[in-house]
């Protein structure tokens, strides 16, 4: 991918990261725009874990095994060091007695803690369960994408879709909705596996599908039309069919903006989704999203030596915890994730024939001859971790 589609797409998760925010931060009446934004970052993820797999799996010197080993550890190179800190500065504060529940954290299963619990408790760690979602996604789908024949991946790809829709379906036999609802696993699999079919379609072609062409804007309008209603209270069936749609009519018209992303989109969108505040903001996109609780949680305590009011939903939190966060994650990225992620060069999805030959002549990094592939999509976690080019 050409530098200008690397920083489009981090003005991508600029934006989804900005919706958490303005969710999080400003918006007073549980906005949704916060879970919108979690939805892009599924797709992104989905789309490129996928895209760069199915690249390694092209080359001629592609070994399975040795994909899969380097897959895992560039997972971990990206993703535990920000995040078991994180976890640890929780464990050592104190914050919200979550010293009691971290192994839930600790094992990426937060989306199973919440919804056993039906109760965002402890608050200070709830945005976890979408990275916990992520991470169960990472154990299975690598083997599915390199090991699975090439003619399959798309139709596993519409049956994840199929049975995530079909456990929506399910919710109107069970009474009350509750969170477990919004946070096991298929409910999210739709957003992941979206991104990834998208991903399988264009490793063929570079057309885009013509239903996607005809009908991503009537869904983007209806989704629209259903979220200014979502504050009408409706009875519990037509609250579900509500549920639904704010869930699956987003799918196609986000799959259509990381796919215009991807491609290079032109003109004063494509100038203003690549400009330098959001490829910035999208770099940092994973910290600024993992640690927007804990910056919340002082700032609200330091209510008292703050001038403007941080105690509730408005501006002044936003200014406030927002400057606090990006201040924390650019600190994060430039001291410690952009350092370990230079390790991932030591571990390619696929080593070309000629390197190999140096490393076994000489036991060492063949000088000059890049690691496969060269550039190449990145692996960064979507959730939001950054799939930034720098990873």
């Amino acid at each position: 991918m050409s530098n200008v589609r690397y920083r489009q797409l981090d003005g991508l998760r600029a934006v989804a990261v900005a919706m958490v925010l303005y969710a999080h931060f400003f918006a007073a009446d549980g906005s949704y725009w916060g879970h919108v934004g979690v939805r892009l970052f599924f797709v992104l993820s989905g789309f490129l874990i996928t895209r760069l797999l199915l690249e390694a799996r092209s080359a001629a010197e592609f070994e399975p095994v040795a994909a899969l080993k380097s897959f895992y550890i560039r997972r971990a190179l990206r993703i535990f060091p920000p995040y078991f800190g994180m976890l640890g500065f929780v464990w050592l504060a104190g914050l919200e007695e979550s010293k009691l529940v971290l192994a839930w954290h600790a094992f990426y299963l937060s989306n199973f803690w919440y919804a056993l619990r039906d109760a965002w408790t402890p608050w200070i760690l709830c945005h976890t369960w979408s990275l916990s979602i992520e991470e169960q996604f990472y154990v299975i789908w690598p083997l599915i994408i390199l090991l699975a024949s090439r003619r399959s991946i798309e139709r596993i790809c519409i049956g994840v879709i199929l049975f995530s829709l079909a456990f929506r379906l399910y919710w109107p036999v069970t009474g009350t909705p509750s969170l477990a609802r919004d946070l096991l696993p298929p409910a999210s699999m739709d957003a992941l596996a979206s991104g990834a079919l998208f991903a399988a379609w264009r490793s063929r072609t570079a057309l885009l599908p013509r239903w996607m062409l005809m009908s991503w804007v009537p869904l983007a309008a209806t989704f629209l039309i259903l979220l200014w209603l979502r504050p009408t209270p409706l009875p519990m069936t037509l609250d579900w069919a509500r549920w639904i749609g704010l869930e699956i009519l987003p799918l196609v018209p986000l799959v259509m903006i990381v796919g215009y992303c991807s491609a290079g989109l032109g003109g004063y969108l494509g100038r203003l989704v690549e400009c330098p505040p959001l490829t910035a903001l999208g770099r940092i996109s994973y910290g600024v999203y993992l640690f927007h609780a804990i910056v919340l949680a002082f700032v609200v305590k330091a209510q008292p030596w703050i001038p403007i009011n941080v105690s509730e939903q408005g501006f002044g939190r936003l200014l406030i915890a927002g400057a606090g966060t990006l201040v924390l994650a650019s600190i994060s990225w430039l001291v410690l994730e952009k350092r370990i992620n230079a390790l991932k060069d030591f571990f390619p999805y696929v080593v070309p024939k000629e390197r190999s030959t140096a490393q076994a002549l000489h036991g060492t990094k063949a000088p000059g001859i890049p690691a496969y592939p060269h550039r190449a999509i990145d692996d960064s976690d979507a959730l939001p971790n950054p799939q930034s080019s720098t990873n």
